[in-house]
Order: C-alpha cells, then sequence, then structure tokens
C-alpha cells in the first residue's frame, strides 16, 4: 500500500510559539500553498482519506476535495505538548525534557514515544485492509513518527530533518 503523508500549510502563530495540539488558525497564504498540495496530490488514485481532526489538516484535506470521504483520527494529532501549549520555546524551562525529549513529556503533556506508538498503531491498523493507495493529512510529528515506523531513522534522529508547509511524502506500507 502507498501512503500519501501531506503536512498542513503554514500556521498563523507567532515564530516560536509552541502550538502542538492547539486548534490554531492559518496564514493567510493557505489558499496558495493549497493549490499547491492540490496539484502534488491530483493523479493519486486513492482508496482512502485520514486526517487529523485539527482543522490546519481538515481544511487543507477540504481544499483538496476530500470533504465527503475523510476519515478523522486522533491518533494522528500533533505532539501534545501540555502547559507548554502557545507558550514561547525561549520562555519555557525544558531543563528536564531536553535531557530525554523520547521519554520524557512536556507538563501534562505527551512524550514523543507516546506520540510514536499512537501513529505507529495508526499505521498497524489500516495495513489490515486492502487498500492500495491513502492519502494522510497530518502534522510535523506525525511524519516524523512515519518516518521511524518506515525505517527512514529513529526515535532520537527524528526531529534531524523537518518537514515543510504543504510538503508530501510517499511511504510504502507493507
Amino acid at each position: 500500500m502507498k501512503i500519501y503523508l501531506v503536512r498542513h500549510t503554514a500556521v498563523g502563530v507567532p515564530q516560536g510559539t509552541c502550538y502542538g495540539q492547539t486548534d490554531v488558525l492559518l496564514k493567510n497564504t493557505f489558499e496558495s500553498e493549497a493549490e499547491i498540495v492540490k496539484q502534488k496530490l491530483a493523479d493519486v488514485d486513492h482508496d482512502a482519506v485520514f486526517s487529523s481532526p485539527l482543522s490546519r489538516c481538515r481544511k487543507l484535506a477540504n481544499y483538496c476535495g476530500y470533504a465527503d470521504e475523510i476519515q478523522l483520527y486522533d491518533r494522528l494529532k500533533e505532539l501534545h505538548f501540555g502547559d507548554w501549549e502557545m507558550h514561547k520555546w525561549d520562555e519555557l524551562d525544558m531543563s528536564e525534557w531536553e535531557k530525554d525529549w523520547v521519554n520524557n513529556p512536556a507538563p501534562n503533556g505527551e512524550s514523543f514515544k507516546h506520540m510514536y506508538d499512537r501513529v505507529a498503531s495508526f499505521f498497524d491498523e489500516i495495513k489490515e485492509n486492502d487498500y492500495k493507495e491513502v492519502i494522510v493529512f497530518a502534522h510535523g510529528g506525525v511524519i516524523n513518527c512515519a518516518k521511524v515506523y518506515f525505517g527512514q531513522t529513529n526515535l532520537k534522529s527524528a526531529f534531524d530533518n523537518l518537514a515543510e508547509y504543504g510538503q508530501v511524502f510517499e511511504f510504502e506500507l507493507k
């Protein structure tokens, strides 16, 4: 099965803000960015469309023409940063978290390992179906988890190469 994993378009929050699972607005460049994504997906003969329920992913999926077929999954949400959500990164005390950010959650949030486990369970579930091609609208953290799941990197190196807004990745799920 081919999986086309799509990162949402640029968000309208100040640079340097931790927003994770907060349902933030998109930049006013949404339509031009979304049109590029729509063209990239135009020839994908998909069997199913999945999306994070956060509006930045749903809005892109809708724009691309999949409004009537989107299946929403909480497991596709971005990393939950708990008490850090909507605070500036440079204002946070991340000293404990940075010691082992893979396993340590943000205060009242989740660890990257926990996020990886929920994203991996999503991929494990969909591979039980007879899909040939699926499209998944998600977040940068979910894409990093996919790279780990598909053997392209490991948990500690998952954030070395971040996905760009609107970028489309193709993975083969066996």
